[in-house]
This record gives structure tokens, C-alpha cells and sequence, in this order.
């Protein structure tokens, strides 16, 4: 098995969403690679905002948080807890964290533990880095300019170019990706395409975000962005389950599958939630010198979080969902006009 050569999508699906997959892992991912979420609280706290938001938006104090991707419950668990502060007291809020790995000891007992998204949520749906992780086909152009499928070898990462890419993995190609010529590569986005659609279709009413490393159609890179990551470092990608395996998402491509999107930066985003980084006033070192370090230590954090070059170069996906029916009535809905509005708004 570990000399079998499969397409990256294949192989990289069992490597890490196996049995004994990366994802499986005791230590999680934020064993090995550091998010916005655990960068600082600050970051749980906009998106507890942005709950209440929602909530208000839809017009109710019973509303649905649903954590994509959640790793061991660490985004889920700070909104939960950031609520109070940030004017959420009065909601009555059901959580979800959907996630292939088993429920990690410890967990608040308010997070019910899923595989999939419940259908009809009726709140907010946040993906923060799940997309990325969307096992994907990769392609890459011939000497002959035919774009080939790569094959993987699972033991060591080796790589050959297998058969042409045809039926809708091409077409996605040329739409979202043209080729650069003879050796260049690309991603085929269209698992992730249809994987954010139906997530966005999972909720009844609300508000959908993906939020993740992204490029944009006519700035693809020449020859992909595929890595992997363990333990904090950079290495190269092999799928045999030891690191994590990852590519920046193709977001304008997303926003393409599911109605009423929006992208724009973390950094815009999160400025519209508070989050901005700014620096406390000095004087306020001299009138209250504890209150200026901690004011400091946030302005900080929150730099990084909106920082160029970095974090604040994230895509954040929006995309408003306007249903009628009651919980559970899923995608099938008829619109609801205004059901949703005011969401986004500040």
C-alpha cells in the first residue's frame, strides 16, 4: 500500500482523514500549525460579535453557531465563553463543532460533537481554515501542453503525471486556473467548491464564512502553492499521514458556488468587527498603568491578527442565506426576502 500511486486527492484524503490519519492525532492541529484562533482570543471574541450580529439580524435570541473544521473545539469554545462580553448575554445558542476526530476529553457540554453540519441551522456557520484542508486533484501541463492528473507515491512523496484531466475538473481548470504553459501546476478547486456550497446550502437562515489563505483568478502561482506542515515547520508534502497537507483556496471560485457572496480581507473583516490594532493612548500609562499594558498586549495581538503579509491577507467568504421555514427545513426552502439583512452591516 505505501508504494500505491494515487491522485493527491485520494491520497491525501487517507493521510488525513484515515483511521490513523493526521487529523486523528491526539495533539490536534494546533500541534503543529498556529491559526488566528490561537493567536488570541480577540479573535474568538469578533466572531462571538458576529453571532450576535446574525442574531439580530434574523431577529431572534435563539440562534445556531456551527464550528467547521474545529479541531479540538477551540474556536466554538472561545465564542462560547466571549459571549457575555461582547453583548451575547441574552442568546440561547446551540453549538456545533463538526469534526472527523473524536470529541476531545474536557469539552464544554453545551457543543454537540458532529461529522457533518446539523441541517437547517439557523445562526451563524464559521469555517476558519477548513477549506485548505479539502483534499483536491492536482494537475499539471505537459511537454506537450496536456494537462495531466499527478500521482503521488505514498511512502516518500514522489511524484508522476498520470492521465489528462477531463469532464468538469477541466472545465474547472479553464475557468478558474488556465494553464501557464508546459511544467506548470494548479489545484482543482472543485471539491472545495462543492464542499462550501453545501455547507452554505446545510444552513436554513444566516450567515456562512470561510475564512483562509486564498488567491484570486488572473494571480494563481505558476506552480501551485501544495505543502505540508509539522510540528510549526514548513516541509514538503507526503501523504503518509505525518503531516498535515495543505493549498491555498481558490475563494473567488467558492464565492462562484453559493448565492450572495462577498470576499474581502481578515483585516477589513475584523477592523468591521473592532479588531484593528491600534495602539492605546500614552497617556493612559501615566493615569492607569496596568490598564495601558493590557491595552497594549491587545493592540498587539490584534495587529497580528490584521497584519499585511500575514493573517490580514486571509480571504473571509461571506455569503448571506435567506430561507423561509422553520429549523430543519434545509436548502430546499423558498427565499425569504429580508430574512437575513442587516447582517454584514456594522
Amino acid at each position: 500500500m505505501m508504494d500505491e500511486w494515487r491522485g493527491w486527492q485520494e491520497a491525501a484524503e487517507a493521510a488525513l482523514y484515515g483511521d490513523e490519519g493526521f487529523y486523528r492525532s491526539p495533539e490536534g492541529p494546533a500541534g503543529h500549525f498556529r491559526t488566528s484562533v490561537h493567536a488570541s482570543p480577540l479573535f474568538a471574541a469578533a466572531v462571538a460579535r458576529l453571532l450576535v450580529r446574525t442574531a439580530a439580524g434574523l431577529g431572534t435570541a435563539d440562534v445556531d453557531l456551527v464550528d467547521m473544521g474545529a479541531g479540538r473545539g477551540e474556536l466554538v469554545t472561545g465564542v462560547l465563553a466571549a459571549l457575555p462580553a461582547e453583548g451575547g448575554a441574552h442568546l440561547t445558542v446551540r453549538a456545533y463543532a463538526v469534526e472527523l476526530a473524536a470529541r476531545p476529553d474536557g469539552l464544554d457540554p453545551r457543543v454537540e460533537w458532529c461529522a457533518e453540519p446539523p441541517p437547517g441551522a439557523r445562526g451563524l456557520l464559521f469555517a476558519n481554515e477548513w477549506l485548505d484542508n479539502v483534499p483536491l486533484p492536482v494537475a499539471e501541463t505537459d511537454d506537450e501542453g496536456v494537462e495531466r492528473y499527478v500521482e503521488v507515491r505514498t511512502r516518500d512523496g514522489a511524484e508522476r503525471l498520470g492521465a489528462p484531466v477531463t469532464g468538469a475538473d477541466a472545465e474547472w481548470l479553464r475557468r478558474w486556473w488556465p494553464s501557464a504553459g508546459p511544467g506548470s501546476r494548479a489545484e482543482i478547486g472543485r471539491p472545495r467548491d462543492e464542499a462550501w456550497a453545501a455547507a452554505v446550502a446545510s444552513l436554513s437562515a444566516g450567515l456562512a464564512v470561510a475564512v483562509d489563505y486564498t488567491h484570486v483568478r488572473g494571480e494563481r502561482p505558476p506552480f501551485g502553492t501544495l505543502t505540508g506542515f509539522r510540528a510549526g515547520r514548513e516541509v514538503r508534502p507526503v501523504p503518509d499521514g505525518s503531516c498535515d497537507l495543505t493549498a491555498h483556496v481558490a475563494l473567488d471560485a467558492c464565492a462562484a458556488a453559493a448565492p450572495d457572496a462577498t470576499v474581502r480581507t481578515q483585516r477589513e473583516a475584523l477592523a468591521d468587527l473592532g479588531v484593528t490594532g491600534e495602539r492605546p493612548p500614552l497617556a493612559l500609562a501615566s493615569t492607569d498603568p496596568a490598564a495601558y499594558v493590557r491595552a497594549l498586549s491587545s493592540a498587539g495581538e490584534a495587529a497580528e491578527l490584521t497584519a499585511r503579509g500575514g493573517l490580514g491577507d486571509f480571504g473571509w467568504l461571506s455569503h448571506v442565506v435567506s430561507h423561509s421555514g422553520d429549523r430543519g427545513a434545509g436548502s430546499g426552502a423558498e427565499p425569504r426576502g429580508n430574512g437575513a439583512q442587516g447582517i454584514l452591516a456594522p
